[in-house]
C-alpha cells in the first residue's frame, strides 16, 4: 500500500510503501477511495493545539506516534475483514466513523464513542486515510452511504457529525429566536446548512470573509455578519437577531470569537465551541448566573450521531457543501491552501 505519513511534527507528508495490512479478529480492511482534509490536521501536522495561557498540548503526550497516516474523514471499499467481522459488507463502498473509543467504558457501552476518555481515533492515534488502505477496528464503525455522492459525503465523517452533534446542543431555537454560527469555513457551512434541514428558522452566520459568507448565503443562512467590517460586532449580531440570540455554535473556538457568541446572547443563550483555533476564554463570571448562560464544549459525534446525519442528508433537506477534489499525492498541497485560508467548503482528496 502506498502512504502519506507524517514522519516529523511540522514538516509535509512523506510517501512511503508499506505492507498491505491484514485485517486480525473484528478488523475489517478498507481501500480508500476519498479522505476529506480537516483544519484540525494543521495542529496535528504541527504537532501541539494552542492552550493560551496554560500553553501546549502536545499531542505526543496523548500517544500520537510517528510515523503516522494523517486523515481521519475516511470513505472505501471494504475489501477484507477478520475472521471475527461477522457481516462484514465486503465490496461495499461505506463511510468510516473515526470516533473510535476504548470499548469498555460505560460511556462507548452507552454508544457515546466520542465521550470516551480513552479514545484512539483513525487518523489521530492509529493510521488514517491518507493512504491506499486503512484498517477499521469493528464493522459497526462502518456507515452505508450508498447512492450518496462520495465527494459530498465524505466529511460527513468529521465535519457534518460534529456540527450536527453540536447544534443538538444548542437546540430547540424557537421561531422567533436566532441561532448564529460563527465562522464560515467547512464546519461553519455544513452548521448552517445542517441547522436548517434541522428546522431552525433564523440562523445567522458570521466570519471575516465576504467571499465565504456569499456561500454561507447559498448553505441557508438568511443573515450574514462580517465581524470585521463594523465597529461593534457585538451590537451587530444582536441586531441582526433583534434581541433573541438563543444559541451560538462557534466553529472557530478563539478568544474573539468566543467573547462575540458569549456577548451577544440573550438571556438563556447557549454557547457552543467545536473549534479548535485555540487560547484562552475569559468571560465575567457575573455574566453566568445573572444571564444564565450556558458554555458547553462539543467533541465530533457517535456513530450513532452519523448514522442519524446520514439519514437526514437521505431526506434532501440538507444541501451540500461545496467541495473540491484532488488526486491523494496532492496531500501536502491541499493542506498548504487550508492552512493559507484559500479553501472554500472542503477538500477531498481521491484515489480512484
Amino acid at each position: 500500500m502506498k502512504s502519506y505519513d507524517l514522519v516529523t511534527f511540522g514538516e509535509p507528508m512523506q510517501a512511503r510503501e508499506r505492507p498491505d495490512p491484514v485485517p486480525q479478529g473484528t478488523e475489517v480492511l478498507v481501500r480508500v477511495r476519498r479522505c476529506g482534509v480537516c483544519h484540525s490536521d494543521l495542529h496535528l501536522r504541527q504537532g501541539f493545539f494552542d492552550l493560551g495561557e496554560d500553553g501546549e498540548f502536545r499531542v505526543a503526550d496523548r500517544g500520537m506516534t510517528l510515523p503516522m497516516a494523517l486523515g481521519h474523514e475516511v470513505l472505501g471499499e471494504v475489501v477484507a475483514a477478520g475472521p471475527d467481522a461477522v457481516d462484514a459488507p465486503i465490496g461495499e463502498t461505506m463511510l468510516v466513523h473515526p470516533w473510535i473509543g476504548c470499548g469498555e467504558c460505560r460511556h462507548c457501552h452507552d454508544g457515546r464513542e466520542n465521550d470516551c476518555a480513552a479514545m484512539k481515533p483513525i487518523g489521530i492515534l492509529r493510521d488514517g486515510g491518507y493512504a491506499t488502505h486503512v484498517i477499521v477496528p469493528h464493522p459497526r464503525f462502518l456507515v452505508d452511504v450508498s447512492g450518496l455522492d462520495l465527494s459530498e459525503v465524505t466529511p460527513y465523517a468529521c465535519s457534518g457529525v460534529t456540527v450536527y452533534n453540536a447544534l443538538k446542543k444548542a437546540l430547540p431555537i424557537a421561531e422567533d429566536e436566532a441561532l448564529a454560527i460563527i465562522g464560515a469555513g467547512g464546519l461553519g457551512l455544513n452548521a448552517v446548512a445542517l441547522a436548517r434541514a434541522m428546522g431552525v428558522a433564523r440562523v445567522i452566520s458570521v466570519d471575516v470573509d465576504d467571499a465565504k459568507l456569499r456561500v454561507a448565503r447559498e448553505m441557508g443562512a438568511d443573515r450574514i455578519l462580517n465581524s470585521g467590517d463594523v465597529d461593534d460586532p457585538v451590537a451587530s449580531l444582536q441586531e441582526l437577531a433583534e434581541g433573541r440570540l438563543l444559541g451560538v455554535v462557534d466553529t472557530v473556538g478563539m478568544p474573539a470569537t468566543a467573547r462575540l457568541g458569549l456577548a451577544a446572547l440573550s438571556k438563556l443563550g447557549r454557547y457552543v465551541v467545536v473549534g479548535l483555533y485555540g487560547g484562552t476564554l475569559k468571560v465575567p463570571l457575573p455574566w453566568l448566573p445573572t444571564r444564565a448562560l450556558t458554555i458547553r464544549g462539543s467533541y465530533v459525534g457517535s456513530a450513532r450521531d452519523l448514522r442519524e446525519l446520514i439519514a437526514l442528508v437521505r431526506t434532501g433537506k440538507v444541501k451540500a457543501l461545496p467541495t473540491t477534489e484532488r488526486p491523494l499525492s496532492e496531500v501536502n498541497e491541499a493542506l498548504d491552501d487550508l492552512e493559507a485560508g484559500r479553501v472554500t467548503g472542503r477538500l477531498v482528496l481521491s484515489t480512484d
